[in-house]
Formats: structure tokens, sequence, C-alpha cells
């Protein structure tokens, strides 16, 4: 049997730590480091970029590092494994070329449906690939492999695939390695950062003011893992970051990868000692049938203005400036939202005032230039008294919209360029889940919750042994709540409390927002938890959003701060 293979983890988005690399390369031994690039909102991005010039595409940052580190991989047999090719994964492979190291370079593509012309519109449609081509780059030989869009973990799969000789159908062993991906694609959200139970760490005497280490997964050849960091780093490995990333961005409790079904409500944790935790017991079954496909189209221009409003008559101020401004503004869409007014004796002007903002898009940039941002200026000295803005007038922006579409896998021709210039067509699966498998019913919380009623409650935050990670898939808002693994001899009755104060109702009114969407409650006993998808709360997803929290990131700190009633017994 294969010893664990140790998987390292330098970036969870296009903009992280540019000296992660180095940092993994220098800070202890490991295996291969990944990185992940691509987000819903850096595709387009990206997208942006090749209208400008064909010839990008690509995440530049990652070459900036290459340039930084490769040789020192070399030296250390380390092998480098990313996403951050994008959309032009061969123009990155040739810009890692010349970079003179000798390094083996092979890239993966396939996934850019733009020539096959699917989708009207599309500035960018790219397939989520699975692992195999990256295991076959590295199987053949590949110092460095990069990709376009292969799902985020599909980079630490294809390693593990290429070091432990899994075959397509070792269900179990892929889904394991997938839920090892998952933990450490998003880099330190796995070691304390975004981390709702931030001060019980620094509580705990974690190394909190550290810069915070990225993560690693040590995966055997079982496809369990252990997450851990390199010892001296900041941050803190513990069931909870661990759970908090589990739960990050999921939907129902399967989650599809192009080659496995990973069962989510399978998954076991044990804090095996300081800094590692144990992953185990994944199962999983046969992948989808089709392959889900980002695109994304150009939606039109948007601009913003905000007001400051101090002191009295908040609202009538208000009301006086859009008064004046809506008759003038041409703009086919304008959103107003305001920050709550504060009450009582504000000891400071900040704590007097509000923000008054204003948000126009349109099909077109002229309405949002001078038009917009013109009528709001000369209302300088001419309308409430205490007139601000909070910054000089800007120039309108294109915006993006997102939205998921499927295509059979025989759209999509998923190819390796070897380092040597060979090329491969990765085979598709030859078994396909069953659609019970697939049902999206599958671990929804059953209504009426089976749990004794209530006896006597204390109002409280929820967050009061609740933990949160909330975050966005497109237009959906997804929102994990568990609790806290704090030793506590209520643990289990804590988790059934949740299940059942947790539905779609209950949302509703921690959420007014989401008072007419449609909400899904999944039930994850195995890590304490429940997992909410708010459908539809971020619009047409984060580049088109007027929200005020565009990608939902403080939603679930919003909802563990309301008050509701705990059972006294709980607490």
């Amino acid at each position: 049997m294969t010893q664990p293979i140790k998987i390292a983890n330098c970036s969870g988005f296009y903009g992280d730590r540019l000296s992660a690399l180095r940092e993994q390369l220098e800070g202890g031994e490991v295996d291969v480091v990944t990185g992940d690039y691509l987000a819903e909102l850096t595709m387009l991005i990206l997208g942006m970029d090749t209208l400008r010039d064909a010839d990008l595409g690509y995440a530049r940052t990652f070459l900036k590092q290459l340039d930084d580190t490769l040789g020192l991989a070399l030296d250390k047999g380390v092998k480098i494994v990313s996403n951050a090719g994008g959309l032009n994964p061969a123009a990155l492979a040739k810009k890692i070329d010349e970079l003179g190291t000798g390094a083996k370079v092979a890239y993966v593509e396939g996934d850019d449906l733009r020539p096959a012309d699917l989708f009207e519109g599309a500035l960018t449609a790219n397939a989520y690939l699975g692992a195999f081509g990256i295991a076959s780059a590295l199987s053949n030989g590949a110092d460095v492999v990069v990709t376009g869009r292969v799902t985020d973990a599909s980079v630490v799969v294809g390693p593990a695939i290429a070091h432990h000789g899994w075959a397509p159908t070792d269900y179990d062993a892929l889904a394991g390695a997938v839920v090892a991906g998952h933990v450490i694609e998003c880099g330190t959200q796995a070691t304390g950062g975004n981390f709702s139970g931030f001060t019980d760490l620094f509580r705990a005497g974690a190394p909190m003011t550290k810069p915070l280490g990225f993560p690693i997964a040590e995966i055997a050849a079982d496809g369990s893992s252990v997450i851990t960091k390199h010892d001296g780093t900041g941050g803190a490995v513990t069931v909870d970051t661990v759970t908090a990333q589990l739960l990050y961005e999921i939907q129902s409790t399967r989650y599809l990868n192009p080659d496995v079904t990973t069962r989510l409500d399978s998954i076991r944790l044990r804090q095996q000692g300081p800094d590692r935790v144990e992953i185990s017991g994944v199962t999983g079954a046969a992948p989808a049938e089709q392959l889900k496909v980002a695109v994304n189209t150009l939606g039109g221009y948007r601009n913003q203005v905000e007001f400051v409003l101090t002191g009295l008559d908040i609202d009538a101020k208000a009301d006086w400036l859009r008064s004046q401004l809506d008759p003038q503004l041409t703009a086919q869409s304008v959103t107003w939202t305001q920050t709550p007014a504060r009450t009582g004796d504000a000891d400071t002007e900040e704590g007097a005032s509000v923000i008054l903002r204003c948000i126009g898009k349109d099909p077109e940039a002229g309405p949002l230039g001078k038009p917009f941002t013109g009528p709001a200026v000369e209302l300088a000295l001419a309308s409430y008294p205490g007139f601000t803005m909070t910054t000089p007038p800007q120039k309108p922006s294109p915006f993006g919209i997102y939205r998921p579409e499927y295509v059979d896998r025989a759209a999509v021709e998923h190819t390796v360029v070897h380092h040597d210039g060979t090329r491969e067509v990765i085979a598709d699966p030859t078994e396909f889940a069953d659609p019970a498998e697939l049902d999206p019913d599958l671990g929804k919380r059953p209504s009426p919750y089976p749990a004794p009623a209530d006896t006597i409650t204390r109002r409280m935050p929820l967050g009061t042994f609740v933990h949160a990670r909330s975050g966005d898939k497109g237009g959906n808002a997804n929102l994990g709540l568990w609790v806290k693994n704090d030793g506590s001899e209520r643990y289990e009755a804590r988790v059934q409390w949740l299940a059942k104060i947790v539905k779609d109702r209950k949302i509703r009114e921690l959420v007014p927002e989401a008072k007419d969407l449609d909400i899904d409650v999944y039930v994850l006993p195995n890590l304490g938890a429940v997992n909410v998808v708010i459908h539809g709360l971020l619009g047409d997803g984060v580049a088109a959003s007027t929200r005020f929290d565009p990608q939902a990131k403080g939603l679930g700190e919003w909802v563990r701060s309301r008050i509701v009633h705990i059972q006294e017994d709980l607490v």
C-alpha cells in the first residue's frame, strides 16, 4: 500500500497571499503544492481580460509566484498543480516555459465551450472537468500542471490519483480525496480564517496574530486524510475550522464532481492531535451523466453614488434627496439602499450618520456616466443640510451575469497536452449515478422534525453555541450552521435542537429579505450541522447584485447575531 501523499494549498482565490507558495515549499516536507485561483467572478474578470488582449485570460499572479519559486520546487522534487490557466492554459504553460527553469510543463484544456456556441451571448462558458487529466499529466512526468476550469477539488484529487493509482471506479477513495480537496481549496479558510469561532482560537492560545498557515492534506490510499499545516505558522486546524470549510458553498448532501458523487452525510471528523484533523468514512458513488457549465454573459454597466446623512431628520433628508434625483436619472434600473439609523445621543459624527446608496444599471454606459453622477454633484449646495458624498464621481463599469448550465459529456473533450507536446483525450466514465443517488430531496429536513418540544427557553443569539459559514453560488446564498465542538455534554441535544429550529419558516424570520424566496434546509447530523440554500437572494450573482453583501459572506454572522428562543438546559 502506498504511503499518504502530502498535498499543500497556496491559494484560495485570485489575489491571495503571494508569498504562500514559497511558504509551503520552505515550511516543511510536501509532495505537491496546489492553488485555486478561479471563482465564478474570476472567470468573468478573465473574460474581460481576453476582450482587451486575446493572449491573456490566465491568473498572472501565479506566474509571478512561479518566477520566484519554481527553481526551489524543482530542487525539492515538489510538483505544482494549479487551475490558474483560466481561459488560456496554453498561454500560461508557454509563459512558464519561458521562465527558463527546464521544468516539464503540461496543461489541461477542453473546458472552454465558447467555440461550440452553445450559449447565446456567453462571454465565458466553461465546463467543470475532473481530475484524471491532471493525474495523467503527472504520471507522464510533468513537474507543473496548469488547467482551465476543473473543479476546485480536482487539483488535489489529481495528484492523489497519480500517487495511489486509483481507478475511475474507486468511488470511496475518490470521494475522500474530493472532501480533502474541498477543505483545503480555499486556503486559510481551513486554518482559522473567516471563522466564526476565531475568539475561541485566541482564548486557546493559537498564534492568530501570525499570518495564517495555508492547509495541507495528507491523503491515504483509502481516501481518508488528515488536514494540517506547517509547524510555526499562524492559525489552527480544529474540527470546527474544518467543518466551516466543509459547509462552504455546498448545496445538498450530495456533492457532485465530474469523477464521483460524494456523500457529505458520510464524513467523520476527529481531532487527531494539535493542528491535525482526521477525515474518514467518506463514501462515494458514480458521477452524474452531465457536466456543469459556468456561463458568464455581459449584463451591461453599473455605477453608484453614496451620500452621508447625519443627525436629525434622516428619513426626511433621504426622501428629499431621492425626490430631487430620481426624475433626472435615465438609467434603466435605479436601486436605493440605506443603512439603519442609529438612535440615541451619538458621541461621534460617524455614529450619528447613515449611508444612502444609489446604484444604477443600464445596458449602455452612457446613462451611467455624466448623466448619472452630474445631477448628484450639482445638488451639493442645493439639497439636505450636511450634504456629503463618500467619493468623487466614478466612471461606469461593466458587470456580468452568471448562470449554471449543464451539458452532455459528449460536448466536452477533456484533453491533456503533455510536457512533450503529445495530446491525450481523457475517456469519459462508463458508469453513472443511479437517479435515486441524485435526488435533490436526499437529506432534506423532515417536517415536523422528530424532536421533543421546548420547555423553558431564553432569548439569546443563535450564535451562543452555533457557528456559521456562508457564501454564494451564483444567485443563491449558502448558509451552513453547526454546533460548536467544545466538549460539552450537551452537544447531541444541541445538534437535535438546531435541526429542529432551522426550518424554512425560521430562516424567513431571521432573514426577512428571503420571505418570498424558495429555501432548502439539509441536515448533516454527522457534522452537527444544517445547510441552508436561499434561492435567488443574490439576484443574478455577485457582479450584478445590488445587495449590500453581494456574495453573502457576512450572512452567517448576521444570522448568528439574531435573537432566538434557546432551550434553557442547552445553555
